[in-house]
């Protein structure tokens, strides 16, 4: 078949690029892939039709690019990640492929919206918040600048939830986000895998005398990858996204069916399916815990094997080339089960001694570190690993016996030390701590902003830093600016393109040109008219989400993030409130009217942040009610945030709330996404907001509150009581919520919130709270000076060039990846590609 006349012009793109002909392509897949015709299609047959059209494009150099890697034998990066918080893919991918304009002149001729189409799209929410997010911006970036590169990750059936707002507080939703297939992935059967649970290890005799483990008596399931096509900007590289759903290996017994036991027939089927039926299971109970394990297990195990498979494409005889055509990223704690999962494979499969498997496991592999909460770092009981994975706990015992007898023969004498540093854990309960691990099996260790490397390094992995000094690194994190500007504000971006040209999208640094433009009353003006029009078009979205009618003319002050206590949603809320007294109290002062809105989803386990979002609601829904104010202060809390939603948000902000405590925010990517689209920052001194200072200069970002030092210096010496005794409004804004002022009819509903606040304070809210609140007043003042304003606008736009999702990757592969871009050209090569 490769010979025929089909395949003989197999590496030419052969799908036209203009309207006619992205217009042929729509109308045959709507008539043969849909069978649909003009009576009886729907918006949702249309997206289908013009999704497919659009990745039929991506298609060809899809397979393009998988010939050109194999032929050259190129060195790929693999990046493992339990979270891709993707978003819609259509009006991202036309971009990227440069075909909207054609796109939208062919939707036009058939008199369709393309952003009615668009919106058809579900979200693709397979990730929680800025883990997730960060490894879609990644996997862009890697594609556009052209690296070999794969993400791997689960196919979770139902994504994060969708949340709803019932009688003022979070409401759970499945999201069901293939409930129509999802067009853009492949389903790829013939390359199945089996990952192995349970059994137990045991010793074979060799031949040769040695002695090789194996894992039996294991219960086993199917691992089946579905494909989707990362293409880069302006380039033919097409890179994949394989992500993994689980099967049973014997889905139906029939001989339970035959005995009329119909349930037990399907029963191994539905718990094997549970592993990648929903992201992230409630670990507050065992059977949550396992599965949460078994999770990451299973994509870590597919993955591996998947490297290795390809890896054997060119080098079917050795690993000893392995390092230098694999480059294992693991996003976070949860894949470092890579680490014994490789040592596994290349020891009991392939029969490699230790010595040589651990180099190669160590050469392979990096991790990048996202938080310094220890709750985050994860720990799994011993007990849990023997039931599930006793071959792995086998061999990170072994890990760590050797790895402690080099800590040991470093640091003589320092029990504490090894103590500390033990991959295993002995208090509370015996526990691995994957962190350790992690941190063991890499060559490289980074963080994702300046001060989050430096408190890794000298407070969670001092011990690690300096028995490898060399190991840490820092890679502040990025977003990509094809999503976050060209696709979510269009207006802004066509304003800047016919500036300074369209350079910006593929070298960020370049909005330095519009700098100048700063002092430009005109282009000013038309900033600002761009600006409005983005606000009128979220008030008009919020208007049908809430029913709460919200004035564009106002400041759109906008905190929009997961709900946690040290991101402090609280310290956002009792300012509100602050502000509200202050308006009762003088009906004459002068403030700008300001929207404040709050949105994000609090885990479904975590009840003070759950707690919190009903403190919200509860909030606005009392000050909305207040005729008095109405017209200069309300509160939204915007329901189910998310890309989509994302998208429409932070071209609209004005006020962009970045006010976690210091020293907690890993680095955050939404300060970004809010500066890249014009919004001023109030900030603490943590994560990039460091980084965002100094690139766009201190009188262009509001800072407030305690250093990290300071936080950390404060530990053990802290009394809230002080704080609220400087300020009797304060005391009283705690008062109202404690007495029950907005929840008339559950008064002591939260005293949790009230309680933790006068007692503890953890998170510093109300040592933060007179900085915050005077920064407030500043904010306020200058936004009178709507010229100042904008101008301001303006710089904080030219100056985050830095924070591309291309520069952070072009840092990875420059000190970590070590792979060669390749360019993807048309020119015929062969017939075949290896997926």
């Amino acid at each position: 078949m490769q010979n025929s006349e089909l395949f003989k012009n197999w590496g030419l793109f052969l799908k036209g690029m203009d309207a006619r002909d992205i217009l042929l392509s729509f109308a045959n897949h709507l008539e043969y892939s849909l069978s649909k015709d003009q009576y009886t299609a729907t918006l949702r047959d249309l997206y289908q039709a013009l999704a497919l059209s659009t990745r039929d494009r991506l298609v060809e150099r899809w397979i393009r690019t998988q010939q050109m890697y194999y032929d050259h034998d190129v060195k790929r990066v693999y990046y493992l990640s339990a979270e891709y918080l993707m978003g819609r893919a259509l009006v991202n991918n036309l971009i990227n492929l440069g075909m909207s304009d054609e796109t939208r002149k062919a939707m036009d001729d058939i008199q369709v919206r393309l952003e009615d189409l668009a919106a058809e799209e579900p979200d693709m929410g397979l990730g929680n918040g800025g883990l997730g997010r960060l490894a879609a911006c990644f996997l862009d970036s890697m594609a556009t600048l052209e690296i070999p590169a794969y993400g791997y990750g689960v196919r979770y059936e139902f994504g994060i939830f969708d949340q709803v707002i019932r009688k003022l507080g979070q409401v759970e939703h499945p999201e069901m986000w293939l409930k129509y297939g999802n067009a853009w992935e492949m389903a790829r059967p013939e390359r199945q895998l089996t990952v192995k649970y349970y059994g137990r290890q045991e010793a074979a005799p060799q031949p040769d005398g040695g002695v090789r483990m194996r894992w039996v008596d294991t219960e086993d399931i199917v691992g089946i990858p579905y494909d989707m096509p990362i293409g880069g900007y302006g380039v033919n590289t097409v890179n994949t996204l394989r992500l993994w759903s689980a099967r049973a290996s014997n889905e139906f017994d029939l001989g339970f069916f035959q005995t009329g036991d119909y349930l037990k027939a399907v029963e191994q089927k539905n718990l094997s399916e549970n592993i990648s039926k929903v992201l992230y299971p409630n670990d507050q109970f065992f059977e949550g815990k396992e599965l949460r394990l078994k999770q990451q297990y299973f994509f870590v195990s597919c993955a591996i094997q998947d490297i290795i498979r390809r890896y054997r494409v060119n080098h079917p005889d050795s690993f000893d080339r392995f390092p230098d055509k694999v480059a294992i990223q693991m996003n976070d704690t949860h894949p470092s089960l890579a680490v014994p999962e490789l040592m596994r494979i290349l020891m009991d499969d392939h029969g490699l001694g230790w010595e040589a498997a651990w180099d190669i496991t160590r050469r392979s592999c990096a991790y990048t570190n996202h938080t310094l909460l220890t709750e985050a770092l994860e720990v799994w009981p011993v007990s849990l690993f023997e039931k599930l994975l006793p071959r792995h706990l086998g061999i990170i015992y072994e890990i760590n016996r050797r790895f402690l007898r080099e800590v040991a023969v470093r640091f003589v004498g320092d029990e504490d030390r090894i103590r500390r540093m033990s991959l295993i854990a002995e208090k509370p309960e015996r526990g691995v701590r994957m962190a350790h691990l992690a941190t063991v099996g890499s060559h490289s260790v980074n963080g994702v902003a300046q001060i989050h490397t430096r408190l890794l390094k000298q407070r969670v992995m001092r011990d690690f830093t300096d028995m490898f000094p060399t190991r840490f690194n820092n890679k502040t994190n990025g977003i990509t600016p094809r999503r976050w500007l060209l696709a979510a504000n269009p207006e802004l971006a066509r304003l800047i393109t016919g500036a300074i040209g369209d350079g910006w999208a593929r070298d960020l640094e370049r909005l330095r040109e519009i700098e100048p433009l700063a002092e430009d009353a005109d282009f000013r003006r038309e900033w600002m008219r761009v600006k409005y029009r983005n606000k009128e078009m979220l008030a008009a979205i919020v208007q049908d989400l809430t029913r709460i009618p919200v004035e564009p003319g106002a400041i759109f002050d906008i905190q929009v993030k997961r709900i946690h206590e040290y991101k402090r949603q609280l310290l956002n809320i009792l300012h509100v409130v602050y502000c509200w007294l202050l308006l009762k109290e003088d009906e004459d002062r002068q403030a700008h009217p300001r929207v404040f809105f709050f949105g994000g989803k609090a885990a479904p386990g975590y009840i003070l942040a759950k707690l919190i979002i009903r403190l919200i609601c509860h909030v606005a829904a009392m000050i909305n009610r207040d005729e008095n104010t109405a017209d200069r202060l309300k509160v939204v809390f915007i329901p189910n945030y998310r890309v989509s939603l994302a998208e429409r948000i932070f071209p609209a902000a004005d006020v962009s709330e970045q006010i976690s405590t210091a020293g907690y925010e890993a680095s955050g990517t939404s300060n970004m996404k809010f500066a890249l689209n014009g919004a001023l920052t109030i900030g603490t001194l943590d994560g990039a907001n460091i980084e965002i200072m100094e690139a766009v200069g201190e009188d262009n970002i509001f800072i407030f509150g305690m250093t990290a030092e300071q936080v950390a210096a404060s530990q053990g010496n802290y009394d809230p009581a002080v704080f609220l005794a400087r300020d009797p409004i304060l005391r009283r804004v705690l008062d109202l919520i404690h007495t029950g002022y907005f929840s008339r009819e559950t008064p002591d509903l939260f005293h949790p919130i009230t309680r933790e606040l006068r007692k503890a304070d953890p998170y510093r809210v109300l040592a933060d709270f007179e900085s915050y609140r005077q920064r407030h007043i500043a904010l306020d003042a200058l936004y009178k000076d709507r010229d100042e304003w904008v101008r301001r606008s303006i710089l904080n736009v030219a100056r985050i060039g830095p924070f591309s999702s291309d520069r952070t990757i072009a840092e990875y592969n420059r000190d970590i990846w070590h792979a060669a871009p390749l360019h993807i050209t048309k020119e015929e090569k062969r017939a075949s590609a290896v997926c």
